[in-house]
């Protein structure tokens, strides 16, 4: 078992952990509901039942020789077990592995070789994934069943100090191969804290965990939720239908959601049918979204719109698109317009834009610069990484490698990853800008725009593109549309018409996939090609 990397702190504002978070909700709000909506039950649990069923999970956990420091794995869906294994890996001092489902065996097995977990817990529609990537490693989900009376066998709270690590997360591998990004205590209650004061979060709110419970898109509410006392809804694995219909009968309050969930919502033929008047707030993140789309949104489910950006490494959230009563006030396309952007700084994070020599760009919404940050919810680093830990975290700044400009107001909009500039007979182009045109025609579903190879402009615009079911529009009107609104250098070369784009794990649109092929396409001439 390795070590666990020593961690340095920023600051205490308060000497919490996760576990005494649990223990003292759990204690205030006994008898308010806890967890709801969980298929096949017919009532919720109580946060006095929540707190027995941890402690018995705990006690199981440490029959078993789980101790403070050490690494859980856990691979499950968004069921009351992954709420609860947060909760016992905290009271434990333990560090839980979050395990993406979605992976293959063989990139499950790359990650548990490098968290090196005393145990790992697989509920039971992962037992063949789980089995595949390391056999006869993984123990069933559910610890033996335990009376009420006889979770007193469950270990003390483990007395931890804010700087111990609590979650090892894995990134989706976009850049490469998973990193583990280490998450203390205090940056998780931090965040989570400060989730409560920006978003208002309270007692009343039913938290819908549709976005999975295995990535930070999720995962934060957890703990958010549990801090003000409210419920946690937990339907299992999305499904765009199954999600509406679980904000009907659950009246769901909030949720946090990537775009590609909400496109998939919106088609959705019974999304009009639907009483969706319990809504009162959707996040989303992860990916950049148009002011179409948004448009849609407020549309369709008639609540509050919260364009989010974050990362791992800053327990997620580092900006919110939440508007003053006096940017409320603006006509409805500036205000559309501004609600799309990446938002301004959550509190408590220090955010930069800035050059290559390190200053801040001018605030004129064209400089484009990279964002970097610092705050107490950001990590100290990954885990077994000290050179990649050395080249993300600079000077107290975590570099993010995401590319933005910020205008007079504060408010920031990303333009691109570093990495998917595209960059074409000398000119930058931003992937973004081309994929927001994109969204803006009423026939495309889902947009993705990457550079490919060109022997005379060094790389051209090239879509993909996934359209209406039954849509007759052919690659060439998509290429003209572009043509209509941007510059011809940055309109698509090439579009090519899909049924579907490949996802990461979190349900992100997963560019480095579409590289490959794309490549090869382009060398054959491939499908859809326009010019």
């Amino acid at each position: 078992m390795a070590a666990s990397p020593k961690t340095e702190g920023s600051g205490a504002s308060f000497e919490a952990t996760l576990g005494t978070l649990f223990r003292d909700r759990c204690a205030r709000f006994a008898e308010r509901v806890a967890v709801s909506g969980v298929p096949g039950q017919e009532r919720g649990a109580t946060y006095a039942e929540l707190h027995r069923r941890v402690l018995a999970r705990a006690a199981d956990w440490h029959g078993r020789g789980a101790r403070p420091g050490d690494r859980v794995a856990y691979l499950g869906e968004n069921t009351p077990g992954f709420l609860e294994a947060y909760f016992a890996a905290a009271w434990l001092g333990c560090v839980l592995v979050p395990l993406n489902h979605r992976l293959s065996p063989r990139e499950l097995a790359e990650i548990l070789a490098d968290a090196a977990p005393r145990l790992g817990f697989v509920e039971p529609v992962f037992g063949e994934l789980a089995e595949k990537a390391l056999p006869g490693g993984f123990l069933p989900s559910e610890p033996a069943s335990a009376p009420p009376d006889e979770v007193s066998s469950a270990p003390p709270l483990h007395p931890g100090r804010p700087d111990e690590l609590a979650h090892l997360y894995y990134t989706s591998g976009t850049t490469g191969r998973p990193k583990g990004v280490m998450l203390t205590h205090r940056n998780v209650l931090t965040h989570a804290r400060t989730s409560v004061a920006e978003l208002g979060l309270d007692g009343e709110d039913r938290w819908g965990h549709f976005a999975p419970m295995f990535h930070l898109a999720d995962a934060w509410a957890s703990f958010a939720i549990t801090e003000v006392g409210g419920t946690h809804v937990l339907p299992g694995r999305f499904d765009a239908k199954r999600a509406l219909e679980v904000v009907e009968d659950e009246r769901v309050t909030r949720s946090n959601l990537v775009p590609t969930m909400l496109v998939a919502m919106l088609a959705d033929p019974g999304v009009h049918t639907r009483d969706l008047s319990s809504l009162r707030m959707i996040l989303s993140g992860g990916a950049p979204i148009a002011p179409a789309l948004v448009r849609r949104i407020l549309e369709t489910f008639g609540c509050t719109y919260v364009q989010t950006y974050g990362m791992t490494e800053t327990s997620p959230f580092l900006t919110l698109g939440l508007l003053t009563p006096e940017l409320e006030a603006l006509p409805e396309d500036e205000r559309l317009a501004l609600v799309a952007r990446t938002g301004r700084p959550f509190k408590g994070v220090d955010l930069e834009v800035v050059s290559a020599d390190g200053k801040p760009v001018p605030a004129d919404d064209r400089s484009v610069g990279e964002i970097r940050a610092r705050g107490t919810s950001v990590s100290p680093g990954y885990w077994n990484r000290p050179e990649e830990t050395a080249e993300a975290f600079r000077d107290g700044w975590l570099y993010t490698g995401d590319l933005a400009v910020i205008d007079a107001r504060g408010f920031l909009n990303i333009v691109d990853r570093k990495k998917d500039v595209i960059l074409t007979g000398g000119e930058s182009v931003y992937s973004i800008e081309v994929e927001s045109v994109l969204y803006e025609h009423p026939e495309v579903v889902e947009a993705a725009v990457v550079g490919l190879p060109d022997e005379r402009w060094g790389e051209r615009v090239h879509a993909a593109c996934v359209l209406r079911p039954e849509s007759a529009v052919t690659a060439q009107e998509l290429v003209s549309f572009c043509r209509e609104r941007i510059a011809t250098y940055k309109a698509p070369r090439s579009i090519e018409l899909l049924a579907e784009l490949p996802k990461t794990g979190s349900g992100k649109i997963a560019k480095h996939l579409l590289r490959g092929p794309l490549r090869e396409a382009a060398g054959r001439g491939g499908p859809g090609r326009g010019s």
